[in-house]
């Protein structure tokens, strides 16, 4: 067991983000039960859950002539539009069947405002607006947080830089993440983890 200032995140382990999905990943079943094993060795387990409402401004499908993976741009910045996924109650937006959810103590949903994506566990994408992930680790006495998960160029870095900026100390297992790497997004990624002064073990 590591030790009780240490928290386990995982990002986003759904179905829409698995082989068959929607935007899926290649590979992303295979971290499952990695994560499954690592589950018992925190304290503090927090799972992350895309959720996202149909009329969702990140999908491609709500701007007429637009298509999946082109860029536009948002109030908040550039924005990916991709094919629609883990709208809510769907069984795309389900975690799993093969992850074990019984040992979190939190789930974290994110995406569910129409106007704005959330890559982050901890900050919509306007990096302003909190989830409340944040407060939550605080009052546990997390300081370390490890994450693991889908994908790891997209949500998972962007959840593990939010975490190094607020002062935790950040790990991703990139062994248990498996990236979309659109465009060279994973060399990016990484590249941005690694000056952050994020942990990137196997």
């Amino acid at each position: 067991m590591n030790a009780a200032t240490e928290a386990l995140i995982v990002i986003d382990v759904q179905n829409d983000f698995c082989p068959g999905g929607a935007l899926a990943v290649a590979g992303g079943d295979e971290i499952i039960g990695r994560i499954n094993a690592l589950m018992g060795d925190f304290a503090t387990v927090v799972l992350t859950q895309d959720w996202h409402p149909a009329t969702h401004a990140s999908f491609a499908a709500n701007h007429p002539g637009a298509a999946a993976f082109s860029l536009t741009q948002m109030p908040y910045g550039p924005q990916v539009l991709w094919p629609t996924h883990c709208v809510q109650g769907t069984v795309g937006a389900a975690f799993h069947s093969a992850l074990r959810t019984d040992p979190a103590q939190l789930i974290v949903r994110k995406g569910f405002r129409p106007e704005i994506d959330s890559y982050s566990a901890f900050f919509e994408n306007d990096q302003t607006t909190p989830t409340g992930l944040e407060g939550y680790l605080r009052s546990r006495g997390v300081t370390s947080a490890t994450f693991v998960g889908l994908a790891t160029d997209y949500c998972v870095a962007y959840s593990a830089l939010d975490a190094a900026r607020l002062g935790f100390k950040a790990t991703v297992l990139m062994g248990a993440c498996r990236a979309i790497d659109l465009n060279g997004s994973l060399a990016e990624a990484e590249t941005k983890l690694r000056a952050a002064g994020v942990t990137l073990e196997a």
